[in-house]
């Protein structure tokens, strides 16, 4: 059987752990394309791989080839897509780039793969549920066209997803609530700085905070609710209630099911968002300078913030990441911690990224090889709920994200 050819696009932090697993596991692809629209970023993960195989760090993998390509414009996609006879995309590029990439899919049968949402550029928080607004709008358009499209393939939303879907298949007839928790313990050393693109990071926390409870939206502001987790590895900490795209497509498979998202944050990043937001410097919206200069603030903030890929070589500490799931079996409650726990100097030596780059690259590549396995390859756009997930999981340990479980049998691998 002849191995699908596969084309990542993008360039940043998630993209080189994802170029660097494609490598580590050439052997369930055919040829191995990588573009962005600053093709000498692509060349210069490329040649991280090649340090590592000559350090012996990664089995000899094929040649990464690289392009240059402008992903917003969805016929120079298609175009790529053809010359290199791509079937499959990793799209680990730019939310904004979402809709473009797709298209360019269904136009050439490649089946698509993307780790989160999209978004547009002068909105923040659209009404609910987000998928609803744009990716679910070209449902029919994959199935017509025989596509595979796996949405939010990345850790949250993504890996986390299937942690939900785990529960359904092997604990509970019934579940009454899902709590995602995402905490990094760990430390970058730097005064200020976001784990990964500073634009997208602030989006997320600048708007309503939705919540999916009483099977209704609930609103609440960033940091409005918080609570203490005690974690596995991580022990104690402190995680708010935030918005986050899984809550979007989870509430549609489990409408009796509370669903929530809590992301952990310290005091330092709480008052140093305050200040930015308060002063206007997190808006979308441009602004013109006394000299006359259109700017977007958020653009600027970006600008003089840390690259999140520079943080990684002083990265210490863990994440951990998982889901507090309940529900009943057999008419008796229940409660299981399905979760996984990661190392940021681990994640540096291994592909050159801190923990929350690699947490959110290795999915995809996951997905990618259930794909080109067949496991995957459905012809018609899915969450990764609505794929069995122990599959899924399992690959994932085997490729450095292992899952644990606490139920009433202990804390133990899956």
């Amino acid at each position: 059987m002849e191995k699908p050819n596969v084309l990542i696009i993008g360039a940043g932090g998630v993209a080189q752990v994802v170029a660097h697993k494609v490598a580590q596991w050439a052997d369930e692809f055919g040829a191995i394309h990588m573009a962005n629209r600053t093709q000498s970023k692509a060349d210069a993960i490329v040649d991280s791989i090649r340090d590592k195989m000559r350090d012996g760090g990664h089995a000899a993998g094929r040649t990464i080839t690289t392009h240059q390509l402008d992903a917003m414009d969805a016929a120079a996609v298609a175009g790529l897509i053809r010359a290199t006879d791509t079937k499959i995309v990793i799209n680990v590029g730019s939310p904004f780039l979402n809709m473009t990439v797709l298209q360019g899919c269904i136009d050439t049968g490649a089946a698509y793969i993307d780790t989160a949402i999209h978004e547009e550029a002068d909105k923040i928080c659209e009404a609910p549920p987000w998928y609803e607004n744009y990716e679910w709008k070209r449902r029919a358009d994959c199935e017509a066209a025989g596509v595979t499209a796996i949405l939010g393939a990345g850790f949250d939303p993504g890996v986390v997803n299937a942690y939900a879907r785990l529960a359904e298949d092997e604990y509970f007839d019934e579940i009454t609530s899902i709590d995602i928790v995402d905490i990094n313990a760990g430390s970058h050393g730097r005064y200020f700085a976001t784990n990964f693109d500073p634009e997208i990071n602030f989006r997320e926390f600048t708007g309503t905070v939705y919540s999916w409870q009483g099977g209704e939206w609930r609103e609440n502001a960033m940091f409005e609710v918080g609570r203490e987790w005690d974690l596995p590895v991580v022990g104690k900490q402190t995680a708010y209630l935030a918005g986050h795209d899984e809550i979007h497509s989870l509430s549609a498979r489990y409408p009796a099911a509370d669903v929530r998202f809590w992301m952990g944050f310290g005091a330092h990043y709480i008052n140093v968002f305050t200040v930015l937001k308060s002063l206007g410097l997190l808006s979308e919206q441009p602004v013109v300078t006394a000299e006359g200069q259109e700017v977007v603030p958020l653009k600027v903030v970006k600008a003089v913030l840390p690259d999140p890929a520079s943080l990684a070589s002083g990265y210490t500490g863990k994440t951990c990441i998982g889901d507090l799931v309940k529900g009943t079996r057999d008419g008796k409650p229940g409660e299981v911690f399905i979760y996984n726990v990661s190392d940021h100097a681990e994640a540096y030596a291994e592909v050159g990224s801190q923990g929350i780059s690699y947490t959110a690259g290795v999915p995809p590549v996951a997905a990618a090889v259930l794909i080109a396995r067949g496991e995957w390859d459905v012809k018609r756009m899915v969450n990764v709920e609505d794929m069995p997930a122990r599959p899924f999981l399992e690959l994932l340990g085997e490729m450095g994200l292992p899952t644990r479980v606490i139920d009433a049998e202990g804390d133990r691998p899956i």
